[in-house]
């Protein structure tokens, strides 16, 4: 033993069960600090979702207006009548498509914490015999 040296300390020589607790602490520490990346990375993606999403839906409204003014110009003289109902029918099946698609891409997405529920069953099935 050198100078300035603490006695047990040259060796883990702790019992085992303070080195599985120190393992198992451990790993609860990376996967604590897995799921807080994943959550901040989850955030992001979010608010950049709903920002795009929220562009896309002014872009196309007003796309949308311009357009059925332009037909309702066009078929004014003729059938104006019908071109309104062409146009009412067209915009409640466009929405009836979009909720249902809506509703499919809540209903089928993947779990935000993915990766640490799979580190978490790889670690379980490492530890359990």
């Amino acid at each position: 033993m050198s100078i300035g040296e603490k006695p047990g300390a040259a060796a883990p020589t702790g019992s085992p069960s303070r080195r599985l607790l120190a393992s198992v602490l451990g790993l609860l520490h990376s996967h604590v600090e897995l799921a807080g990346i994943e959550l901040q990375e989850q955030k992001s993606r979010t608010v950049s979702l709903l920002l795009f999403a929220g562009l896309a839906l002014v872009f196309a409204l007003l796309a949308l207006v311009a357009l059925s003014g332009l037909v309702l110009i066009l078929l004014w003289d003729t059938y104006r009548i019908p071109g309104m109902v062409g146009l009412c029918i067209f915009y409640l099946l466009a929405g009836l498509f979009c909720a249902l698609r809506l509703k499919a891409a809540i209903f089928d997405e993947l779990s935000p914490f993915h990766a640490t529920l799979e580190e978490l069953a790889k670690d379980r099935e490492r530890l359990l015999p």
